[in-house]
């Protein structure tokens, strides 16, 4: 099976569109179209519905995809061993980070890895964690940082940060003059948050299911400078990272009566290929991470 057409095919399956696709692709639109018509000629199979200007894949379309986007990674991952092995490319690092951890941590990690190995080429792709599960598994990205909690069994993952979750709120807020909180005052209050998916939100849910307590809601935002100023201006609290409140002299930072702690890991694909890059990224964020490397 041509593997090109199946690049068109998967490109055309997760936009939805012909022209969408062909600007992805940079191809003319006219000739994405018939790749796909080719494709189905070869296979005597439909496999998109078409009806006016808009698409929808069949059954067959959809059984087609799953296989389309693991043979693209498999054919991904042998051309950089191949590559690597001619000594042709200098390497490339793809990573899913979180957008707390991507804004308070991984600067000065992405910076000193840069300066140790200035030939490889860092490609930072913010996502919440259900988001980089999938990437990594379509083989859009090599790497991820997920909590321990939630790495899946196809997922291989090594612990490099442990980090507490605090509740934060305003100076003139009453919980700031509180040693701890728990769950249930927590939940009486307003709350600001990410958006389903990211670690922030799966851990209020789960907390918030554990105790048998709704969310109020004021607002979901993925924008952590955002979050921070309703926060400030009393119209709800969050929590955070204990790293996301230190220093911030508007926010008080405080802990749950059951302190909260966070494993974080750096995940990958299990017996997948792991580029001599990536498995360099992975040595200096352990080698440099404040807890001890996984055994």
């Amino acid at each position: 099976m041509d593997l090109k057409k199946l690049r068109i095919f998967n490109t055309v399956a997760e936009r939805l569109s012909f022209t969408a696709a062909a600007e992805t692709l940079h191809m003319a639109q006219p000739a994405v179209s018939i790749a796909v018509r080719k494709l189905e000629e070869e296979l005597d199979l439909l496999l998109f519905h078409r009806q006016d200007r808009r698409i929808a894949l069949t059954a067959e379309g959809v059984a087609l995809k799953r296989h389309a986007e693991r043979l693209l990674a498999d054919a991904h991952r042998a051309q950089l061993e191949m590559a690597e092995l001619r000594g042709l490319r200098k390497g490339t690092v793809r990573i899913g980070i979180p957008s707390m951890l991507g804004s308070y941590y991984f600067p000065e990690v992405l910076m000193a890895f840069k300066a140790a190995y200035p030939a490889l080429q860092l490609q930072v792709q913010e996502a919440g964690a259900r988001d980089i599960q999938r990437m990594i598994d379509r083989g859009e990205l090599d790497m991820g940082i997920i909590v321990r909690e939630e790495v899946p069994p196809d997922l291989e993952a090594a612990l490099f940060l442990r980090e507490e979750m605090v509740v934060a709120v305003p100076l003139d807020h009453p919980f700031a003059q509180r040693e701890s909180i728990n769950p249930e005052a927590l939940f009486a209050e307003q709350l600001v948050l990410f958006r389903p998916g990211y670690f922030h939100r799966e851990f209020i849910n789960r907390l918030a299911e554990a105790n048998g307590q709704p969310l109020q809601v004021a607002f979901e935002t993925n924008l952590i400078p955002l979050i921070r100023a309703v926060v400030k201006k009393g119209f709800g609290i969050t929590t955070f990272l204990r790293m996301v409140v230190e220093g911030d002299p508007e926010l008080h930072a405080c802990p749950f009566t059951q302190p909260v702690w966070l494993d974080l890991c750096i995940a990958w694909k299990r017996n997948g290929y792991l580029s001599h890059a990536d498995r360099r990224f992975v040595d200096f964020l352990l080698e440099n991470a404040p807890i001890e490397k996984d055994s």
